[in-house]
């Protein structure tokens, strides 16, 4: 919860003051910090949209395609990954129809070499769905699901893998999505993905974001849904069908040696990019329309595992990864089997569809609060260069027509949240008689209907 509005005074540089007379839509000069943002009509009538009985449908689908093993059939029009692909990609092809030429499909595929877990030169294939934004399509957000799936020995590629909840229940995930997102027209690109590989090791993620990293792609979100099939473990547990973690890094996978030094000696553990998109999905995505709440977790993801935001996270793009929230392990990548009793195996009837919808909404509140905000400010930096007890920011001011300008935030160093705001208008520089040494900060971006960006935190000028 926020505490109490600050009473410390701010000072504005004159170009912000001159800004602050004409105020921010929804914002005022000080705020008793970050809020639950309730979503608009806009957001309420595409969550309402979202179907469990067509989630079930496409995980019922996809688990009765026998095996989607990496290294399975590519050919056999029933059984294997081909089969899997092709019929995602038909799929995905019927709702981009509806989009009006906004979505596009394609099938990226690659030869991924020999590897401990591909013993032979394999063809891998992501099915891509891209809904190119109306605004800044330059702006890329993207949500994926692998499905590929794998049995107890990973190089099993003839036995049953039906991979309901490990990840036919993300694949459904986005198709939801872009099936009811394909007829709405985000400001920024959305991206919709099934990718394969995952279980051999992240082979598939790994060529996309690495196709987005040569292309100079400013991906500004990456979400992994993996394993987000049930809220109910099944093993005696306490149930949780209304929550869904989120795992999000802290200190940057790819941070260079020099930001390393700068972090060392400054703070910001908590502050990377992917931290910052823990903060807005709580604020978007948690509430009663989505009927989830959401537990962040600032780690990477659990132990011993890792999912195909990884690759995003080692290219330098902020990404996270939406999962269950107790997960049975009897029912991942094991042999479909009967043993003393107990059901081994990821099979359909242990998927709770209604979670998976929900799971969908909480995806769905927080890919289109992201596109219809204004991207994350650029360049944000903390003046560094002289001894004082006030605080100046600077960033690059953006280019959105509905730009309404920004707001600086700070919290106290051992906060988990933000706790304060002030909104500076548009400009590219304010001044808060806050000292930097005390409290960490934060810029976002607002639009003119109230839309606010994750925040991004400063790096010293100097």
């Amino acid at each position: 919860m926020a505490r109490a509005r600050s009473t410390r005074r701010t000072l504005l540089t004159a170009s912000a003051a001159a800004a602050i007379a004409a105020p921010l839509t929804g914002a005022a000069a000080h705020a008793s910090g970050p809020r639950r943002r309730p979503p608009d009509a806009t957001l309420r009538a595409i969550l309402r949209e979202i179907d469990p009985g067509r989630i079930e449908a496409t995980v019922r689908r996809l688990a009765a395609f026998g095996t989607r093993h990496t290294l399975s059939s590519q050919t056999d029009p029933v059984r294997g990954i081909g089969a899997a692909r092709d019929w995602i990609h038909r799929q995905l092809q019927a709702y981009a129809a509806t989009s009006g030429g906004r979505m596009t499909v394609e099938l990226q595929s690659f030869v991924q070499p020999v590897s401990p877990r591909v013993p032979v030169p394999t063809v891998i294939t992501n099915v891509v769905a891209t809904l190119r934004g109306s605004v800044t399509p330059e702006r890329i957000y993207v949500v994926t699901g692998h499905y590929d799936s794998r049995a107890t020995d990973v190089l099993d590629h003839t036995g049953d893998a039906p991979g309901a909840d490990d990840d036919a229940s993300g694949v459904a995930v986005i198709m939801e999505l872009a099936r009811v997102l394909a007829r709405r027209e985000p400001e920024a690109t959305l991206v919709f993905a099934a990718v394969a590989g995952e279980e051999q090791g992240l082979y598939g993620s790994d060529h996309m974001a690495q196709a987005y990293r040569d292309a100079g792609a400013d991906i500004q979100a990456m979400f992994s849904n993996d394993i987000v099939g049930t809220g109910d473990a099944h093993d005696g547990s306490r149930p949780a069908p209304h929550t869904v973690r989120l795992f999000v890094e802290g200190v940057p996978t790819a941070e260079t040696a020099a930001e390393t030094g700068a972090r060392r000696s400054t703070g910001g553990e908590n502050d990377g990019p992917s931290r910052q998109l823990g903060r807005f999905a709580g604020e978007v995505a948690a509430n009663p329309q989505t009927g989830m709440d959401l537990r962040v977790v600032w780690r990477r993801d659990r132990y011993l595992r890792g999912s195909d935001h990884v690759s995003f996270l080692l290219r330098g793009y902020p990404a996270a990864r939406f999962t269950e929230p107790r997960e049975n392990f009897a029912h991942e990548h094991q042999d479909v089997r009967v043993v003393d009793g107990v059901q081994y195996g990821d099979l359909v009837e242990f998927c709770d569809f209604a979670y998976i919808a929900r799971v969908a909404r909480v995806n769905a509140a927080t890919l289109w609060s992201l596109a219809v905000a204004p991207g994350t400010p650029k360049d944000v930096v903390i003046d560094t260069t002289r001894l004082t007890n006030e605080t100046t920011l600077r960033w690059t001011v953006g280019t959105e027509p509905d730009l309404a300008g920004y707001e600086v935030l700070w919290r106290e160093s051992t906060a988990a949240d933000w706790t304060d705001v002030v909104a500076v208008g548009r400009v590219g520089t304010a001044t808060v008689d806050v000292s930097k040494d005390n409290v960490q900060f934060g810029v976002r971006a607002v639009d003119t209907d109230g839309h606010r960006s994750p925040a991004a935190a400063p790096r010293p000028s100097a």
